[in-house]
């Protein structure tokens, strides 16, 4: 029996994504295309996707509440989910429908699980809830790495640096990274930006989104609070530091963590190897470790670098983690929580 599913903002980097993991799971959520929705715009518009043309149709709460679908599946701004996402968990039939938002509007409610399908799933059923919000790109992606080694070792500290990609501004921001690039090597001195502070081709950009009063941004922020949510503590100190740089659309991150109990770099490797959704990389005296080249594309998270602390000793890791921001930061998460909850019936 196939789930009846909806992928509103659908034209957006995101959205796009989404519609290509329904397909690559069509064993699970059965043959039939999900519906697809954007704004006023972009209704009657044909996408090419995996499923053939489909025509996007305009969003309207009513129309989908009628339409009783299992998922809704959320690639649009905050405010839109504030305004959207609750009404759209209930339906014209009585059935539930599971909203699963990629914005940051409801990630730190209470009464809301923020979800990595592979780390807290129960959270949905403990919390009750039909809406279910998908974590930020950058803590999605070092989730996967760090939680199998909380589980053994127990986390007390981390210092990340991301290199974020300009698919983290979505199509917009890939496209303004294209097109400085061309205009760089045509001779222009200075692209020009209108996505990202400042240009990005051949340059990295040390501040993501909004200032906060501790002087951190709150994409910055967001690592800290998302990662203690969760993984169900408030006992891991985060500090994150979030650069922009000029690639299209894998994030990475350089991590030092501190462990309550010894950890060596073969124990680590140890823990990760097997665990879905992570694959270690780590051979660098043979130039093997994560690249944002390699891991564009790819479902799985790849860890590697992985070397003792200089600073936290037998108690501390470096590693190096690079993740696909489209994929499992974002579509492919959001797509695993609906495959969980199918699955899992």
């Amino acid at each position: 029996m196939s789930s009846k599913i909806a992928v509103v903002g659908c034209t957006g980097a995101v959205g796009i994504e989404l519609v290509k993991c329904c397909h690559a799971r069509k064993s699970v959520f059965g043959d039939a295309p999900p519906d697809l929705y954007a704004s006023a715009r972009s209704a009657g518009k044909t996408l090419d996707t995996p499923y053939g043309p489909l025509t996007v149709v305009e969003f309207n709460v009513e129309t989908l509440k009628a339409k009783a679908y299992d998922f809704i599946f959320l690639a649009v701004s905050g405010g839109f989910s504030l305004e959207n996402a609750i009404p759209l968990t209930t339906n014209a039939s009585g059935t539930p429908t599971y909203v699963i938002d990629n914005s940051s509007a409801y990630r730190y409610h209470d009464e809301v699980p923020l979800v990595v399908p592979e780390i807290n799933f129960d959270s949905i059923a403990a919390l009750d809830s039909k809406l279910i919000a998908n974590p930020n790109c950058t803590t999605a992606i070092a989730a996967m790495a760090l939680y199998p080694i909380h589980q053994e070792f127990k986390l007390k500290k981390l210092i990340v640096s991301t290199y974020q990609a300009a698919s983290g501004a979505g199509e917009p921001g890939m496209q303004e990274l294209l097109e400085g690039c061309k205009a760089h090597v045509n001779g222009d001195a200075r692209p020009d930006n209108k996505i990202f502070s400042h240009p990005l081709p051949f340059n990295c950009i040390p501040m993501i989104d909004k200032l906060q009063e501790n002087g951190y941004t709150k994409e910055e922020m967001k690592v800290a609070w998302e990662t203690k949510k969760i993984f169900g503590t408030d006992d891991i100190k985060v500090s994150t530091t979030a650069v922009r740089i000029p690639t299209l659309r894998a994030h990475a991150e350089a991590i030092t963590l501190e462990t309550e109990k010894d950890i060596s770099p073969q124990a680590v490797v140890d823990c990760l190897k097997g665990k879905p959704g992570v694959v270690v990389e780590d051979d660098p005296a043979n130039n093997v470790f994560p690249l944002p080249l390699t891991c564009s594309g790819r479902d799985d998270v790849s860890v590697g670098r992985i070397r003792q602390s200089l600073i936290f000793d037998n108690k501390g890791i470096d590693l190096f983690v690079c993740g696909d921001q489209l994929l499992r930061g974002a579509a492919l998460n959001a797509i695993l929580i609906a495959e969980a909850i199918v699955t899992k019936k």
